[in-house]
Parts: C-alpha cells; structure tokens; sequence
C-alpha cells in the first residue's frame, strides 16, 4: 500500500512539474533576459493562459531588438491572435529597417493580414522582379498581325499593397497598351524599325496607378510578324458578298422559273378556252339554222372561207419547209463543190 501511495505522490509530482514549465517557461524567460527582452514570469504564463504562443512573440521580441527595430508585445500578441504570421512581420520590418524604407508596424500587420506577403513586397522594394507577360497579338492599320512579348521590371509599392490590384492587372495593362499602340501605327514596318516606341508610349500611360507595383521599366523582348489579317478579312468578306449573291441569283432564278409556269399554265388555259369556243361553234350555227338567222348559202360561203383559209395556212408551210429544205441543199452543194476543188 505504501508502493502505491509513493507512486501516485510521483505521478502527481511529475505532473505538478510539467504544468509548471509548461505555464511558467523558465528557460524561455532566460533567453530573453539575457538578449535584454524585459518580460516577466507572470507574463509568460498569461500568455499561455491567452492561448497565445510564449515562443513565438518573445523569439520575435528577441529578433527585433537585436536588429535595433522597436516593437512592442502588446501588439505583437494581437497580431498573432489575430491570425498573422509574426516572424514574416518582424523579418519585413528588419529588411526595411537596413534598406531605409519607411514601413511601420502597423502598415506592416496590415498588409500581413490583407493576405500579402509582406516580407516578400520588401524584397521586391530593394531587387525589383521582372514580369515576362504571355504573347500578346495586335494588328497594324495595313492590316498585318504583330505577336510581342514584352518584359515588365517592377517594384512593389509598400503603400498601395493594401487594396491594390496585382500582378495579372500589371499584365492585363501592359498587354492592352501594346495592341492600343500597334493598333495606331500606319503601318507595321514603323514598329519594326523602333520597337522601343512601343515602350514609351505604354510606359507615359500611367499603368501602374492603383496597383500594388510601381513600374520601372519596358521593354520588348521579342517581336514577330503573323498573319495578313486584313487580306484574310478582305477574302471573308468576298466570299461573304459571293454567297449574297448567288443567293440573290437563286432568287431570282426561282422566281422566273415560277412565273415560267405560271404563263404556261396560263397558255394552256387559254388553249383550253380556245378549245371549247370551238366546240362551241357547230352548236351556235344548228342553232343559227333553227332560228333561221343562217341560210344554206351563208353557210357554204363560210365553210368556203375556211377551206381557203386551211389552203393558205398549208402553202405557207409548206413553201417555209421547202425554203429550209433548199437550203440545207445547197449547203451540201457547196461543201460537194469545195470537196472537188479540193481534189
């Protein structure tokens, strides 16, 4: 029983021990106290209690007064409750402290916050980066397509980083101000003779305002020329116009093979009529007869009129038969007479 007792009193002890360190981190407040960081035990184990991490704000503290950078723990606690990465903070703040850029604490925390990177952004202040945009196509007012690359040397703007537009909008506008300039040139053997013009022209419009970068430089790396634009254009345009136009023909055609059966069949309607008039004609003479408005000789004198006429109608025929007739005759006499001399 007493075995027992001893081992719960040692459980108990060990585990007195470890809260202790735990709460009360006396190694921690050593180091501290000697890299002249003033904070004290309570503090330390207040912070435990806050839920925030003893090692991390007073590695900080102990960072930032040996770098000579003033900081206070009050406010690097909040920023750590607050979610932000304190190292990156302290390490922005040292890089800008050595570069002479003016960057504060809470200018700092914000851009931390905002989803920055504030350390990185100071590095961009002191060794600009270059940005290689995507190729970027324009066409000249001859009509022929320019493909550009450029490369943009920017630095980042420490008090635009908060709200500012980033690095795709850079490149957005550097891509626009390309085919805004090509666009103007007359031709594209100006911008091929001075790519450079190019260059200033974009860089005078201003296209770092609002972003989180200033802009240094621009400059063009490579440029081709692609395709005649306007010649293809002007071939869409005239097979476009073709298609119209045989559209309009078959439209017409259409409409002329329509009214083409309409007249015949108005032909063969008026034959019809033509027809039966005809059939007509015995019935009005029996009737003629009846009524006696026709007599016997009228009526030989009318069928008279029609033989002759019927006479007259078979001459004609016959006189045009003969005259092609004759000559197809005389033709083939010709070509005999031809084939004589010929011999």
């Amino acid at each position: 029983m007493d075995y027992f007792n001893i081992v719960i009193y040692i459980i108990g002890f060990v585990t007195v021990l470890v809260a202790f360190w735990y709460y009360v981190p006396v190694m921690l407040w050593l180091s501290a106290t000697a890299s002249s960081v003033h904070i004290s035990l309570i503090q330390l184990m207040l912070m435990r209690l806050r839920k925030v991490d003893p090692n991390v704000i007073v590695n900080a503290l102990i960072t930032a007064t040996k770098a000579g950078v003033v900081v206070h723990r009050d406010d690097l606690e909040a920023h750590f409750l607050a979610k932000g990465n304190v190292p990156v903070v302290i390490s922005a703040l040292i890089s800008a402290s050595k570069a002479n850029i003016d960057l504060d604490f809470k200018l700092a925390t914000a851009i931390d916050l905002a989803g920055r990177d504030v350390f990185d952004a100071v590095q961009t202040s002191v060794n600009p980066k270059v940005i290689n945009t995507p190729p970027v196509s324009a066409v000249a007012k001859d009509g022929i397509q320019l493909i550009v690359i450029a490369r943009v040397t920017v630095k980042a703007n420490i008090r635009q980083l908060v709200g500012g537009a980033g690095q795709e909008t850079i490149i957005a506008r550097v891509g626009e101000g390309i085919v805004s300039t090509i666009g103007s040139s007359d031709s594209h053997k100006k911008v091929l003779e001075n790519p450079d013009s190019i260059s200033k022209l974009v860089l005078a419009k201003g296209l770092d305002s609002g972003t989180a970068y200033e802009i240094l430089s621009i400059d063009i790396a490579d440029i081709d020329v692609g395709k005649n634009i306007g010649a293809e254009l002007q071939i869409d345009q005239a097979n476009a116009d073709k298609g119209v136009a045989q559209a309009h023909a078959e439209q017409r055609r259409a409409m002329a093979i329509a009214l083409e059966q309409e007249m015949r069949a108005k032909a063969e309607e008026a034959r019809a009529n033509v027809i039966q008039s005809e059939a007509e004609i015995p019935l009005a003479i029996a009737e003629a007869f009846r009524n006696g408005k026709l007599g016997i000789m009228e009526y030989y004198q009318y069928r008279n009129l029609k033989a002759d006429t019927e006479m007259r109608e078979s001459i004609s025929h016959s006189y045009h038969n003969l005259q092609v007739g004759g000559g197809d005759a005389n033709e083939d006499r010709k070509s005999d007479e031809v084939g004589e001399d010929t011999k």
